[in-house]
């Protein structure tokens, strides 16, 4: 009967297995329910899909759980993000191994953050600073404030070298972020590690159990054999297998989308040309064919020639595209708008609007869009009740009304976007679509700081033409991640032909990132930053100062709105 329930756990489908394991196996339950899995494993291979589940990892408030996710998604295994306060029993019946998170909270508050225990049980468990304390409180263990908050660099002291330490080195450095400490251990809990100086508990394992607990964060940089223990964890404690790859991403979603979508239903997306919406419009299109439609809205907010070149590129690609000119009605609705959440909001309804017509006139129930994970992390609060912050609306998922007439679709809602650039070369979509720097989707309506009218507008476009023209010719644009000019609402005293000057001040941005969630600015050399300044305030008229933007992600986001 335990091969039967994994079985059912795998696969959900008790009946159809049970049906199989007849005509195979007779009534011999754990030898028929072995050779199912072994048949099923086979047939799921063969498709481009696979049986491995996935790691949950319990959103406790951490600043670092996006990075845990990271982390796994590099050793090419599947894991997803939940709040701790929307786990439910279901979220931990198809998973694999649990991630318990860092957080804000202390376990010793009132109102601590908690999830059911229960729901653990015969799981492998991963605790990182809060989760671990969680854990250890559950066990017994005390916990006190300490008198010194720790925070930084630490060296860890070794015991008996366990499954989850294999191969990391003795001494080795890890990250510490916490104001409690573990003082005391029961007997159920085993001492993994101390720190070096000072001999505070750094990992404990639960006897007999998969269960761990990390005070310190494995995930970030300055732990130097992080990647090693989370590696131990999912592959060699969990058992996960490493194949969450591109195509399987492909096939599994292809699926996904054939399952939803009824063969006489017309989809729709919007085509922005980048790499989301291009590689969204790739998978849909191989999931439904000629009955996807495309569209490319000029919102009037697009970068200098863009409106022409993105549709022939995407006619190049043998995509159905449709160009459809509507700046006229985004320019009047943001007229005299000048916040930015608004302006996102106006933005995201006048879409829909758009997509609504045309998908009233080809007959479509659904609309695509090219939403990524850190577009939802950005507009929808993960952390802890009322600790965690919304930063931003994306159109994509902020500006959609509560009654839409359009079902959605999102394939890429759960993937960051170097995730999403692999898949996308893995469908052979050309580089200049993969490297193609980010663009968001409300446009340069963002890029002006205050309200937004055509003058601005031209202004804005020239200039980061002048901008993004320069970081090509000199070779520079493909070691940037993303990079745009922003309009500042700022006049500047300037000299210009012997006369006063009262003009605009713009503000350059380049950074690099691997998936949007964090951004470190890019020193682009002087000579360079200097010929870009004379060139916009030489060929845009309206501007008389150029800036350049040296702040990282966080504490500044990326785009300045």
């Amino acid at each position: 009967m335990y091969c039967e329930s994994v079985l059912l756990r795998s696969f959900g489908e008790f009946r159809f297995c049970m049906e199989i394991g007849v005509v195979l196996c007779g009534n011999n339950l754990c030898t028929r329910a072995y050779i199912i899995r072994v048949w099923m494993d086979h047939f799921f291979k063969c498709s481009g899909m696979t049986t491995a589940n996935h790691i949950l990892i319990v959103d406790f408030g951490s600043q670092y759980t996006q990075l845990i996710a990271r982390r796994v998604r590099e050793l090419s295994v599947y894991c997803r993000i939940v709040p701790y306060h929307t786990v439910v029993s279901s979220d931990l019946s198809d998973c694999e191994g649990v991630i318990l998170s860092g957080g804000p909270a202390s376990v010793l508050d009132e109102d601590a953050p908690r999830v059911d225990a229960q729901w653990l049980e015969g799981l492998p468990v991963l605790g990182i600073c809060y989760g671990a304390q969680w854990i250890a409180q559950n066990h017994g263990a005390s916990i006190e404030p300490s008198e010194h908050r720790e925070y930084g660099r630490a060296h860890l002291n070794l015991g008996v070298v366990t499954e989850l330490f294999r191969g990391v080195s003795q001494g080795t450095q890890v990250w510490m972020s916490h104001g409690d400490a573990i003082t005391q251990l029961p007997q159920t809990l085993n001492m993994e590690a101390t720190t070096a100086v000072g001999g505070v508990c750094a990992a404990y394992r639960v006897v007999g159990k998969p269960v761990y607990g990390l005070q310190f964060h494995p995930e970030v940089y300055h732990t130097d054999q992080g990647s090693k223990i989370l590696e131990n964890y999912v592959i060699s404690v969990c058992g996960m297998a490493q194949d969450w790859v591109p195509e399987t991403f492909v096939s599994k979603s292809v699926e996904e989308i054939r399952t939803k979508v009824s063969s006489d239903q017309r989809v729709l997306i919007g085509l922005s040309g980048g790499v989301d919406s291009s590689v969204a419009a790739m998978i849909v299109h191989r999931a439904v064919g000629d009955r996807l439609h495309g569209i490319f809205v000029n919102n009037g907010l697009l970068r200098l020639g863009e409106y022409e070149s993105v549709l022939e590129q995407y006619r190049a690609l043998g995509l159905p595209v449709k160009g459809v000119d509507a700046s006229d009605a985004f320019l009047d609705a943001l007229e005299g708008v000048d916040d930015p959440e608004v302006k996102r909001k106006v933005i995201g309804k006048i879409f829909i609007d758009v997509f609504e017509k045309e998908a009233e006139a080809i007959g479509s129930h659904w609309l695509v869009q090219g939403t990524i994970y850190p577009d939802v992390i950005e507009s929808v609060s993960i952390g802890t009740k009322g600790a965690g912050h919304k930063i931003k609306s994306h159109h994509n998922v902020g500006g959609l009304p509560e009654r839409m007439k359009l079902r959605v679709l999102e394939p890429l809602r759960m993937l960051f976007k170097d995730e999403v650039r692999k898949v996308g070369l893995s469908m052979g979509l050309p580089s200049m679509y993969v490297n193609r720097h980010p663009f968001p989707g409300p446009g340069l309506a963002i890029r002006i700081l205050g309200a937004v009218d055509r003058l601005s507008l031209d202004i804005l476009r020239k200039a980061d033409d002048v901008f993004i023209g320069l970081l090509r010719t000199e070779g520079l644009y493909d070691k940037v991640w993303q990079a745009g000019v922003m309009l500042l609402p700022v006049y500047s005293v300037g000299v210009m032909g012997d006369q006063r000057t009262y003009e605009k001040v713009v503000a350059l941005r380049a950074v690099t990132s691997t998936d949007g969630m964090t951004a470190d600015w890019v020193d682009l050399p002087h000579v360079f930053l200097a010929k870009v300044s004379t060139e916009i305030i030489n060929k845009v008229k309206g501007v008389n100062r150029v800036v350049y933007d040296i702040s990282s992600k966080p504490p500044a986001t990326i785009e300045w709105e």
